[in-house]
């Protein structure tokens, strides 16, 4: 028994944490207690050295002194006051106004708002518990059927984990060694692929299924004209001015990528600005107006907070500023918006900052109890391990990535995305560099794939968000007077289930188009090293004296 359990105790050492994790006990403590009991079982067998312990304070204090993790506080903060100082309402009730009747309109709305809450807020309770709050009750007020409500509102919210600025990704950065920026960057066009991918779920079920997703009654529309119409042209033609401006200031522009799309979006969205804002100025001194309501109401509730996300990314992109000082940066710029709206109190600046000294805490203590787990997991030679596990298995890179991908697919099932993160990243990522695997396409993946955790039924923390803000009971509407009949646990499942299809889908989208997260590295010269000739050009030497010196 001794000689088995001395040959081995790395993977005794990983099933006794997920044993201890399945029994309900916290994350950050089960860590620290697996790895020090472990650790002085190891002693007392002769397989652990005690001096790898003496590395502990040295290792805690790393974690303190982490530039990098400075990010999660700011970023919390920056999405917690931008949330509560109610512009995810103003953008779900501006957004849905401008879908109209279009059947599924507040779908799309809903999608579109939950990546602009991604790209503000990062935390997936705060996205999903606005959206629940705001948009369940108009969702079900006008017919959508339940399932596709919840579904979207919790898809919608899980845009948080992967579009940046992430939390999700700053873990996954510093977790794998890599840059927070190169991370930012990689995730940046698969996060638009994947909101891309939900709206085009909702094209289907729309012309599917109309019943259960129609538009608006034409009386619920607002933001109408003297004459009656919508004044879309003009919002159209505003949309169509902004693009072709910042294509005319971008055109010589040697940026390629994700920095192209920030910077040109920049130039788009500070023209779309400058219109509405003379647009007021002229009506309110001549009561002339050459924008419809409309058009001007949708530019002065998304042009701030699209500023503020393209501020922060465009800087972290270009390298002007490192992610902790664009989260700096964010945070500043959020208590701006929320004093120009006049939202702002004294009462929303303590709740944003206890909710944010919570989930920093949470963070760290998970942290320091995965540190005191690897040290024990390497003293073991566990790295050693996995590390021959993992890249033994057939297949290369690509029976690399599937078995991993499916092994942290069913993981998901019962863990979240911090235990998975502190826990199984670090054991990978090795592997993964070994076979030569780019981290941060790797990064990418894996986060695409731990999206899921959010949505699994019936432990996905996503279902549990709405769950707690959806009605448990029949009410009555307080528009249409109705009553309404509360949504049901199995709806809620049920809605995630084509969404979590959809997740995997683009998990393998990602795989098989790896240019979606490689182009962070830019655009390298091609280069054929075989057919660089040097030529060294022949030159008259004068003749050498060799005699002895002459003085």
């Amino acid at each position: 028994m001794i000689a088995f359990l001395i040959e081995n105790m790395a993977p005794i050492m990983f099933v006794a944490l997920v044993v201890f994790l399945l029994l309900g006990y916290p994350v950050a403590f089960s860590l620290g207690a697996v790895g020090l009991l472990f650790a002085f079982i190891g002693i007392e067998l002769g397989e652990f050295h005690p001096n790898f312990l003496q590395a502990l304070p040295e290792r805690v204090y790393g974690v303190m002194n982490n530039d990098t993790l400075l990010a999660i506080p700011f970023f919390t903060f920056m999405g917690l006051v931008l949330e509560r100082s109610g512009m995810a309402e103003d953008l779900l009730d501006t957004v849905g106004q401008l879908f109209g009747t279009v059947r599924g309109g507040l779908a799309y709305a809903v999608i579109f708002v939950g990546a602009l809450l991604a790209a503000t807020t990062g935390v997936v309770a705060a996205s999903v518990i606005s959206m629940g709050l705001i948009s369940l009750p108009i969702m079900l007020r006008y017919g959508y059927d339940r399932r596709v409500a919840t579904g979207v509102i919790a898809a919608s919210g899980t845009l948080a984990q992967i579009i940046p600025p992430s939390l999700v990704l700053i873990v996954m950065a510093d977790q794998l060694g890599r840059s927070v920026g190169d991370m930012y960057e990689g995730a940046f066009i698969p996060g638009l692929v994947l909101t891309g991918l939900y709206a085009l779920y909702i094209l289907v079920v729309s012309l599917l299924f109309p019943k259960a997703t129609p538009g608006l009654p034409p009386e619920a529309v607002g933001f109408r004209e003297d004459n009656g119409s919508r004044g879309l042209t003009s919002l159209g033609i505003l949309t169509a001015v902004s693009v072709a401006f910042a294509w005319f200031m971008m055109r010589h522009s040697e940026t390629k990528g994700a920095d192209f799309v920030v910077i040109s979006m920049m130039y788009g969205i500070i023209f779309a600005f400058a219109v509405a804002v003379l647009n007021w100025v002229i009506h309110r001194l001549f009561g002339v107006r050459f924008l419809s309501r409309i058009a001007q109401q949708t530019t002065f509730v998304m042009v701030p907070p699209l500023f503020l996300i393209f501020l922060v990314l465009g800087t972290i992109f270009i390298g002007v500023a490192t992610p902790t000082e664009g989260g700096a940066m964010g945070a500043t710029g959020a208590l701006l918006l929320g004093a120009a709206k006049k939202r702002l109190s004294w009462d929303l600046i303590r709740q944003a900052v206890q909710s944010t000294a919570k989930l920093s805490a949470f963070v760290i203590f998970i942290l320091v109890g995965a540190r005191v787990f690897s040290l024990t997991f390497y003293g073991v030679n566990g790295h050693v391990w996995v590390e021959h596990l993992l890249t033994s298995l057939p297949g290369g890179q690509f029976g690399f990535l599937l078995f991993v991908n499916i092994f942290v697919f069913f993981l998901a099932f019962f863990l979240d995305f911090f235990e998975l993160a502190f826990i199984i990243i670090p054991l990978l990522g090795p592997a993964a560099e070994k076979l030569g695997i780019d981290l941060i396409w790797f990064g990418v993946i894996l986060g695409v794939n731990m999206q899921t955790s959010f949505m699994h039924p019936p432990f996905g923390f996503a279902l549990f968000y709405l769950r707690s803000v959806a009605p448990k009971e029949s009410y009555v509407d307080r528009v249409t007077r109705k009553r309404m009949e509360p949504v049901t646990t199995g709806q809620i499942y049920w809605g995630a289930v084509p969404f979590v299809l959809i997740q995997v889908v683009m998990v393998v989208l990602v795989i098989l188009f790896p240019s979606m997260v490689m182009h962070y590295k830019g655009v390298a010269a091609n280069v054929d090293l075989k057919n660089i000739k040097i030529e060294v050009p022949q030159m008259d030497m004068p003749p050498m004296d060799l005699g002895p010196p002459k003085f």
